[in-house]
């Protein structure tokens, strides 16, 4: 958030794209910052910008790089922007903590919905536990359900808006199994992404958590059926 406003970072090395993303984010009320390259991007990054739109290809430093250096420092979510549009390239890009993916070419409106459902994700509070508190527990994870945060024995753990969507959805409901269909369903609202997106972000959020896929402490796999927690 500046000067009150959502902060919106836009990195395309195009400069049409820059000046038609920054007319049309800015006619919205968003407050934006352009730049064309990846490496000015994370340059540019700090606490104060709450989405970033990155392109893919870029000069110096490509999106999907960037993207990851970002993400090192700050959960903010991330938007990729690009033309190519094979599976292999969406999975790569939430890979390195993409929150959507978005091809080009794309519609201004598209574009404006998915902004919204980002930021809308970001900002909803999750259900609350039977139990009804504010926090929550998972064996040694503690989940703050106000301030959106997850930690183990008081040490921090740095998830994405959507890693922590998914892990909250998981306990609220424990013993539930959830397809991947489920969860996109639940998590990205009307955005359905692939089967093999959303098995990245389980895998990355397992990553985080210190979860073996083997031999799973925290989330559970259902063979076939889907994920849960106990």
């Amino acid at each position: 958030m500046r000067n009150n406003k959502t902060c919106i970072l836009v990195a395309d090395d195009e400069k049409e794209i820059r000046e038609v993303l920054c007319l049309l984010l800015s006619s919205e009320g968003y407050d934006v910052v352009t730049t064309c390259n990846g490496s000015d991007a994370v340059e540019l990054s700090c606490e104060e910008i709450d989405l970033y739109i990155l392109d893919v290809n870029m000069p110096k430093m490509s999106g999907f790089m960037a993207g990851a250096e970002i993400r090192k420092h700050f959960d903010a979510p991330i938007l990729f922007l690009t033309a190519y549009s094979s599976e292999s390239d969406k999975v790569m890009g939430f890979s390195v903590g993409a929150d959507d993916y978005l091809v080009k070419p794309f519609s201004n409106i598209e574009l404006l919905m998915r902004i919204k459902a980002i930021l809308r994700r970001g900002r909803i509070k999750p259900e609350a536990k039977p139990e009804d508190n504010d926090c929550c527990q998972l064996q040694d994870l503690t989940i703050d359900l106000n301030c959106q945060s997850v930690s183990r024995n008081g040490e921090p753990i740095i998830l994405t808006y959507t890693e922590y969507k998914i892990l909250v959805l998981l306990i609220s409901h424990r013993k539930k199994i959830f397809s991947l269909e489920n969860i996109y369903q639940s998590v990205w609202d009307e955005n359905a992404i692939s089967d093999s997106a959303v098995m990245m972000h389980i895998k990355n959020l397992r990553k985080k958590l210190g979860d073996n896929s083997r031999e799973p402490k925290y989330i559970k796999t259902a063979w076939g059926r889907g994920y849960y927690v106990d």
